[in-house]
C-alpha cells in the first residue's frame, strides 16, 4: 500500500527537477506509475494531470522574456489549445491494446529528443543569428508545426518543450531565451487542454494526481534551485537510460 505511494512521490520529486533542468520528467513518472499498478492509458493520464504545476511554474518564471509577444502569442493560441485537446482526445479513443504496443516506440522517441536537446539548442541559436526566419511568423507552416507538436506533446507528455522549442526556433527569428519562454507559455496551455479533457474522462487515479501535484511542484523549485549545481548532461543520461529500460522491458512484455 505504501511503497506504490513513495514510488511515485519520488518520481513526482525527480520529475520536477528533471523538467527545471533538463526536461524529459514523464520519462521518470510514466514507469513509476506503472509500477504503481496503473494501466498505461490510465499512467499516462494521471502523469499529464500530476505535472501541470511544473508547466505553470516554468511559464511564470519566463514571465519576463514574453514582453512584446503578443502577437506571436495570440497567433499560437489556437493551435496550442485544438492540438492539445485533440491530443487527449486521439488517448481517450486509442484502444488500451494499441496503446500499449506503442508506448514503449513513443518512449523512445522521447529520449531520442532529449538526447538530442543541445544540438536543438544549437540548431535554435544557429538560426536566431541568421537575418531572417525560415518562415514568417504567422505562416501557415508555423501553425500546423506548433499543432503537430502540441497533439503530440498531449497524446504522451514527453519532449514537448524540446519539441515546441525546436519548432519556434527553426521558423521564428528571436533570442533562445524569448523563445524558451514563449515555449513554456505554450506548453501549459497544451497541458492544461488537454488535462481538462482527461479530468471528463475520470481516468487519472485521484491519490496519484494530489501526490504528483505537490511533489512536481516541490521538485521543479528544488531544480530551479539546483539548476547550476547539476549538470544538464548527466540528468539527460539518467533520464535516457531509464526510458530506454523501460521501454526495452515493455517491448520485452509485448
Amino acid at each position: 500500500m505504501y511503497f506504490p505511494v513513495v514510488i511515485v512521490g519520488i518520481s513526482g520529486l525527480l520529475a520536477g527537477v528533471a523538467n527545471a533542468i533538463a526536461g524529459g520528467g514523464t520519462l521518470v513518472t510514466f514507469p513509476a506509475l506503472l509500477a504503481a499498478g496503473l494501466p498505461p492509458i490510465a499512467a499516462n493520464i494521471t502523469s499529464a494531470i500530476g505535472l501541470v504545476p511544473g508547466y505553470a511554474g516554468g511559464a511564470v518564471a519566463y514571465r519576463r522574456e514574453l514582453d512584446g509577444q503578443r502577437n506571436r502569442f495570440r497567433f499560437l493560441l489556437l493551435p496550442s489549445l485544438i492540438g492539445g485537446a485533440l491530443g487527449a482526445l486521439l488517448l481517450l479513443v486509442t484502444p488500451a491494446t494499441t496503446f500499449k504496443s506503442v508506448v514503449p516506440y513513443l518512449i523512445l522517441t522521447s529520449c531520442l529528443l532529449l538526447a538530442l536537446q543541445p544540438r536543438l539548442a544549437a540548431l535554435v541559436a544557429k538560426q536566431r543569428t541568421s537575418v531572417g526566419g525560415l518562415a514568417k511568423e504567422t505562416s501557415p507552416l508555423l501553425f500546423i508545426s506548433v499543432l503537430v507538436a502540441s497533439i503530440y506533446g498531449s497524446f504522451f507528455g514527453a519532449g514537448l518543450g524540446v519539441l515546441l522549442l525546436a519548432v519556434l526556433g527553426i521558423l521564428v527569428t528571436d533570442t533562445l531565451q524569448r523563445l524558451n519562454g514563449l515555449k513554456s507559455l505554450l506548453s501549459l496551455l497544451v497541458v492544461v487542454a488537454g488535462v481538462i479533457i482527461y479530468l471528463v474522462s475520470g481516468q487519472g487515479h485521484l491519490l496519484y494526481v494530489l501526490i504528483l501535484l505537490v511533489t512536481s511542484y516541490v521538485g521543479g523549485v528544488i531544480g530551479g534551485a539546483v539548476a547550476r549545481k547539476i549538470p544538464a548532461t548527466v540528468l539527460r543520461l539518467v533520464v535516457c537510460g531509464l526510458g530506454i529500460a523501460v521501454a526495452t522491458a515493455l517491448l520485452m512484455q509485448g
